[in-house]
């Protein structure tokens, strides 16, 4: 057992610290910085040898976006407040210019990180038999293939680009990669200047005949010059990548929301760039003329010894190769789906039921809604959609369902970031289908998850009502851990309805009998039961917390997990990425511990238990799952739902089998120290660390066991009553 178990060791002692962390800014971590925390855990599990090595390449290529998109959002907004000479302090102190050095020296590090990691993967995966050759050690057979593909399959869609007063310097987007060449003529030894733009259409790396050996796209346009600039030879060259401020900006008055957004859209692509990457030892001629022409900064220009575009070698997770990937796992369906043949409106009705995704699978969901469509009972249904798949078949059956006279609305969420291209899509598809679709509000991001289907049974009208914790994406729904609750309560179908209301209506909803939402009362419920717990504690009672999310920021709620920790409550935090909360520090949060679990699957449910006087965990435990991170964002500007769980078994489920596996898990654990270090301890040898995600692989759920009872659940997933 180690101290990443937090189901069954002990709270550390707490740690001494000066005053000014106990009771100043001090208090919270900056969410910046423990962001790049989080992303160098990620890089960590690219080294980790006890992830197979094609799933470790994965991890470095993660890392590399992440890190692009970091800069593009948070150090584009902190660089804009300094340019407005805005130096207000984040909730630790710190300004925006303060902020920003430390920022820098940081990802400095992570990207020099990165290129090592690569080396490293790179020669294990040479003998593995995976290659990335060089123009050097190409042979005869490697040249001839290579020229007729560049000749067929690359030249068409190349833009080669002379820099002289007649060609200006050409736009390069965000994430753009590009050769750029010091020419000269063969005849007077004339010197050209030009520019290469590698398209984003084409792979980056192109396989070579034999076995799987590649090579990079701008050795093969290297390769290639005499037949893109003929008459002139190479005398130097340097690549480099661009990324641009990509926050959005979008009028608040704007008549027709998709046509602002599709021209905020347009601005993005042009936004002032943020970082540019070099190959070291460009020419200076060349590295001056694109320096100048992009407007770069020195401070944000990164020499690179290596490769440029780390998030490229995700095209190297070869399927070819399962041997080095992680062993294929097929979800469950439910067995009470499976006794009602399929049914999933007669297994709603049996009772309510909650799905553990990617264990369970996502195509419940989808089949929720596609017999939805398909019943000629059903007369509406309404849906959130914040994110989801290019060809979606959530978006199909909402299409089917209008287009067969049902009553479809959709809330399309346009400032889903990234997604706003996509969603706009998606909106002109529903609404030629013959959907109402409607787009929420100006200022508030729609980020809760919500499906109701309106069914006619007898002289009844009966809700269906789906709430989840993660988007309605069957792709991503394969690799991100989250909860999806059915029911036909009629107290959470009219909170659902109602809540539908506010969004398509503007008018707040009145009288929610279960659901907490964002930006109205989900903050105030949570500070409440923090409060009440406390109380609890104070009151000699046992007293435990236990909660699950993606991100914790929010000051104050860390302010009542601290007040709580000193009234004595029990706090076990599980945090996969930014966490701005201290842990274990005496006199300010003794009694609170946090881990993040990194490994095969994205951690990304949201889950607050309270042992409500009994501990946890027991029957008496208030459970809640969200769509909410404790964030300003998710708490203030978004609209947001907190359920509570009534029924006994998905309370077990949740507290007893999901929440009792994170809190048990070693495998993949990182603890946070009082310090702000995540440390992870991974004995050498130890082969029987506890991981939550191959338990939950391996063993079925409570909920939906239908017929098949829950006598093969493990014990774990029982507590005390």
């Amino acid at each position: 057992m180690t101290q990443a178990d937090f189901l069954k060791t002990p709270f550390a002692p707490p740690v001494e610290m000066p005053p000014e962390v106990i009771s100043g800014p001090k208090r919270f971590f900056n969410r910046e910085l423990s962001w790049l925390a989080f992303n160098w855990r990620v890089l960590e599990e690219a080294a980790n040898p006890r992830v197979p090595l094609l799933e470790r390449l994965r991890f470095l290529s993660i890392s590399a976006t992440n890190l692009d998109e970091f800069y593009t959002v948070r150090v584009a907004g902190l660089r804009e407040l300094v340019r407005e000479g805005n130096t207000t302090p984040s909730d630790d102190g710190l300004s925006a210019a303060e902020q920003l050095v430390l920022i820098n020296a940081d990802a400095r590090q992570l990207m020099e990180a990165q290129q090592a990691t690569w080396e490293r993967l790179k020669a294990e995966m040479e003998r593995a038999g995976i290659q990335l050759v060089p123009r050097a050690r190409l042979t005869e057979a490697d040249r001839a293939f290579l020229a007729d593909h560049f000749l067929n399959k690359v030249f068409p869609v190349l833009s080669p680009l002379a820099i002289d007063p007649a060609h200006p310097f050409p736009f390069i987007p965000n994430t753009g990669f590009c050769l750029a060449l010091e020419l000269e003529r063969q005849t007077d030894k004339r010197r050209l200047q030009a520019l290469l733009p590698i398209p984003q259409q084409i792979d980056r790396f192109v396989r070579l005949p034999g076995e799987a050996r590649f090579l990079p796209l701008e050795e093969l346009l290297m390769l290639h010059l005499g037949m893109l600039f003929p008459g002139y030879s190479d005398a130097g060259h340097c690549a480099f990548r661009v990324l641009r401020d990509s926050d959005l900006e979008v009028e608040d008055e704007a008549e027709d929301l998709v046509r602002e957004f599709e021209t905020a859209l347009k601005r993005r692509r042009r936004g002032q760039v943020i970082r540019m990457k070099i190959t070291a030892g460009a020419p200076e001629s060349l590295r001056a003329l694109i320096m100048d022409e992009l407007a770069v900064d020195p401070s944000e220009v990164v020499e690179m010894h290596g490769l440029l575009g780390i998030a490229d070698l995700k095209e190297l997770v070869l399927s070819s190769r399962p041997e080095l990937l992680w062993p294929a796992f097929t979800p469950r369906v439910p067995e009470r789906v499976q006794d009602h043949g399929g049914d999933m409106f007669a297994a709603i009705r049996q009772k309510d039921m909650l799905l553990h995704h990617p264990y369970e699978t996502f195509d419940m969901v989808i089949r929720f809604l596609q017999q939805a469509a398909n019943d000629p009972n059903v007369l509406a249904i309404k849906q959130t959609l914040y994110r989801t798949s290019k060809d979606s078949p959530i978006v199909d059956a909402l299409c089917e369902a209008a287009e067969s006279g049902k009553s479809v609305t959709a809330l399309v969420e346009l400032k889903a970031r990234f997604d706003e291209a996509a969603n706009i899509r998606q909106s002109r598809r529903l609404e030629r289908a013959g959907a109402h679709v409607v787009y929420g509000f100006m200022h508030l991001k729609t980020h809760a998850k919500i499906s109701t289907v309106v069914r006619r049974e007898g002289d009844s009208l009966v809700t269906y009502t789906h709430y989840g914790t993660g988007n309605y994406h069957p792709i991503t729904a394969k690799i991100y851990t989250d909860l999806s609750f059915f029911t036909c309560d009629t107290a959470l179908g009219r909170d659902a309805t109602k809540v539908f209301n506010y969004l398509s209506g503007y008018v707040q909803p009145a009288g929610l009998e279960n659901l907490a939402i964002s930006p109205i009362t989900l903050k105030p419920r949570l500070l409440e039961l923090i409060a009440a717990e406390a109380e609890h504690a104070r009151a000699g009672r046992p007293a435990q917390i236990w909660a699950k999310m993606n991100s914790l920021i929010d000051p104050e709620v860390i302010d009542a997990l601290y007040a709580a920790s000193q009234a004595g409550v029990k706090i076990s935090l599980v945090i996969r990425g930014i966490c701005g909360l201290r842990p274990g520090i005496k006199g300010l949060s003794e009694t609170i511990r946090v881990k993040s679990i990194v490994g095969r699957f994205l951690e990304h449910s949201r889950i607050v238990c309270f042992g409500n006087g009994a501990g946890l965990p027991s029957k008496q435990a208030r459970v809640f799952f969200s769509s909410a991170d404790w964030m300003g964002r998710n708490l203030n500007r978004r609209v947001e739902t907190l359920v509570e769980a009534m029924n006994d078994t998905v309370k077990a489920q949740i507290v007893s089998q999901i929440m009792a596996a994170n809190m048990a898990d070693e495998a993949q654990t990182w603890v946070l120290h009082p310090d702000g270090r995540f440390l992870r301890d991974l004995p050498e040898g130890r082969d029987d660390l506890f991981s939550c995600h191959r338990f939950f692989m391996e063993n079925p759920s409570l909920s939906g066991r239908g017929s098949a009872g829950a006598k093969d659940v493990p014990k774990l997933a029982h507590g005390p009553e």
